[in-house]
Parts: C-alpha cells; sequence; structure tokens
C-alpha cells in the first residue's frame, strides 16, 4: 500500500488557493492514488457547524482559537488520520498553520497558547513523541493589495474577509514567519501570476518532493 500524503493549501483570503486544490487532486488520481479533499475550519459535520460560527458570531480571540482548534481535532480523529492510515492523499484547504496566522498574528493573540494548543490537539498514536503536521504546505504568497482586489465584490465577507488590509497584512506576515521557521515544511507560490502559472509553481513543487 502506498504511504498517505498530508498536503495543506494555505494564503491570506483572495490569494487564489482554492482554485488550485481540485487541479492538483486529479493529478494524483492520474497517478493512481485515492484522494481525500476537505478543508478548516470544517471538514467533518461537527467541524462545519463550528465552522459556521467562527467564521459569523461575534466572539473573543481566545473563544475563536479554542473553536479553531476543537473543529481540527475533530477533523484530525474523523477524517485526516483515516485517510492517511489508508494511504490515501489529504488535500487540506487550511490547517494549524491560518490558525497561527489568523488568530496570532491578524488577532494579536497569544502564540504561546496557540502551540500548547497544537500540542494538545496534534499529538496522535501514529507519531508517537512528534505532531501531525502536513509533509508539505504550499504557501500561496500574494501581495495583500491584489488579494484584496480579487475578493472586491466576490460575495458577501465573512469575519475574516471583512478584515481592513492592515489585517491581512498582519496575516501574511504571519505566514512569513511560519515559512522561516519550518522552510522544509513549506513551498512559496508567487500567487500573483496567472492561474497557469501558478498550477505550473504547485506541481513542481510536489514533485521536488517525490509525491507525483
Amino acid at each position: 500500500m502506498s504511504q498517505g500524503v498530508f498536503l495543506s493549501f494555505e494564503g491570506i483570503d483572495g490569494a487564489g488557493k482554492s482554485s488550485h486544490v481540485e487541479a492538483l487532486a486529479q493529478a494524483f488520481r492520474d497517478a493512481g492514488r485515492a484522494v481525500v479533499l476537505t478543508r478548516e475550519p470544517g471538514g467533518t459535520p461537527l467541524a462545519e457547524q463550528l465552522r459556521a460560527l467562527a467564521l459569523n458570531a461575534p466572539m473573543d480571540p481566545l473563544t475563536e482559537a479554542l473553536l479553531m482548534f476543537a473543529a481540527r481535532r475533530d477533523h484530525l480523529q474523523s477524517v485526516i488520520e483515516p485517510a492517511l492510515a489508508r494511504g490515501d492523499v489529504v488535500l487540506c484547504d487550511r490547517f494549524t498553520d491560518a490558525t497561527f496566522a489568523y488568530q496570532g498574528y491578524g488577532r494579536g493573540f497569544d502564540l504561546a497558547v496557540l502551540e500548547a494548543l497544537e500540542r494538545w490537539v496534534q499529538t496522535v498514536d501514529a507519531l508517537p513523541g512528534a505532531l501531525r503536521q502536513p509533509d508539505l504546505t504550499i504557501w500561496f504568497d500574494v501581495p495583500v493589495a491584489i488579494a484584496a482586489q480579487r475578493l472586491a465584490g466576490a460575495r458577501v465577507p465573512d469575519r475574516f474577509e471583512s478584515q481592513p488590509q492592515a489585517f491581512f497584512q498582519r496575516v501574511a506576515d504571519g505566514y512569513a514567519a511560519r515559512a522561516a521557521a519550518q522552510p522544509q515544511r513549506f513551498a512559496r507560490i508567487d500567487g500573483a501570476q496567472d492561474r497557469d502559472a501558478v498550477r505550473a509553481q504547485v506541481l513542481a513543487a510536489v514533485r521536488s518532493k517525490g509525491m507525483l
């Protein structure tokens, strides 16, 4: 059986990451792999309910962070870990890096508390002494002004999409900090390029890791 592979897609709202998830999924299917497409917050019935709360209900930063990690725990236990145990490819639209970028850097929440929550939630039996993290995180790095132009008028914004550009600059800085701290896990994609060029970058990043 093939070994399970876990990839996450990250970037600020408007970075364009979601449009490339299905294309990569098809590339894996063409290579004969079973693929699970999922997202965070969400991915399970319970986590989707928590997502709706987090994206729409007023709350303080600690409540927001706790909801994100509660949804993540259910997602890991119910979807991600079983899929990896089967040898599937898991493609997840956002994972823990988003929590550090949005709640940590964007909201200014205590990073040490987020690190503690990360340890509690992402410790799994399959990885004694280690945390479950993506094997590769594809980070769509886009200037905040370009992302804002893409979002303008696209749909009714949620609590995050309606934040000012200064918020998204802090989020972008958070992603950059995570990538600098764990460069072996991150693949930076220039998301400001046209769709075909971005897609080529994504495929090249995955192939460079021997995953395709």
